[in-house]
């Protein structure tokens, strides 16, 4: 009987000092900085039309696939010009339709005016699984790396805090840059354990940067990831990061449902 009470009393305290540790977490502490992705320069990039069994998620023309995440309201970002710009203060967008497994292209681009250093030169992100208000969810970080040095695991092409890209071949600022994603969504058991977890692989402006990486839970600013939250299929997410860089604009957004 003691020594069920001794090991008890020591899971307690265990949960106690992990609970604290996660407390007094700061956002440096998941940050990493060496080795930097080797700078690669892309071919040429050219609009790459929707094959034709794609889901149209933006076509130049309206953001009827979209909602706000904060209200559930229509989206409010602005659409001229075939461009979807970030509108500051609206908030972060995603799709009315939510997904499983599937094949994602969208394309972004950084205002060629860009100002700011590291995390606030053109920051945004595509969230493969929004599961939540804020940004929760499992982010593909967008941001100018052109020649802008910022933690690896935070530059654009990374599985935010997660995955450092495999190289850099960002384009300069003003350029349309593309995404090609293939996303594998986490599965769970009954208790809310993890079953499968989630996968992906990247190719940022025609090169790969993230092979079939296996996904250690959402993303986070703070702490490390887990999978705390159960949950099905998602919709896809567009952040509004809130810094004071000029906004992000995005074109040619299409999904094909992988079954």
């Amino acid at each position: 009987m003691r020594k069920v009470k001794f090991i008890f009393t020591a899971l307690l305290a265990g949960g106690f000092y992990m609970a604290q540790a996660q407390q007094n977490a700061k956002p440096e502490d998941t940050e990493i900085y060496e080795p930097v992705p080797p700078k690669v320069t892309p071919g040429k990039i050219e609009y790459k039309s929707a094959p034709s069994d794609a889901i149209i998620l933006f076509d130049g023309k309206n953001l009827d696939a979209w909602t706000s995440v904060d209200n559930g309201g229509p989206a409010q970002w602005t659409v001229g010009g075939g461009i979807l710009t970030v509108k500051k203060g609206t908030g972060n967008i995603e799709t009315k339709q939510k997904f499983n497994n599937y094949q994602l292209h969208i394309e972004w681009r950084v205002p060629a005016n860009i100002t700011g250093t590291g995390q606030a030169r053109g920051n945004s992100g595509v969230f493969l699984a929004s599961i939540g208000k804020g940004d929760a969810g499992y982010e593909l970080q967008v941001l100018d790396n052109y020649e802008n040095k910022t933690y690896t695991n935070g530059m654009a092409g990374s599985i935010y805090k997660q995955f450092v890209p495999l190289a850099n071949p960002s384009l300069k600022p003003g350029e349309w840059q593309t995404y090609d994603v293939i996303w594998t969504a986490p599965t769970f058991n009954e208790d809310g354990s993890v079953k499968t977890p989630a996968r992906a692989t990247v190719i940022f402006n025609g090169v790969l940067v993230e092979n079939n990486v296996t996904l250690l839970g959402p993303t986070q600013y703070i702490g490390k990831p887990s999978y705390s939250i159960k949950h099905g299929a998602s919709p896809i997410k567009l952040q509004a990061h809130g810094d004071k860089s000029e906004p992000i604009s995005f074109r040619n957004i299409w999904i094909r449902e992988v079954r």
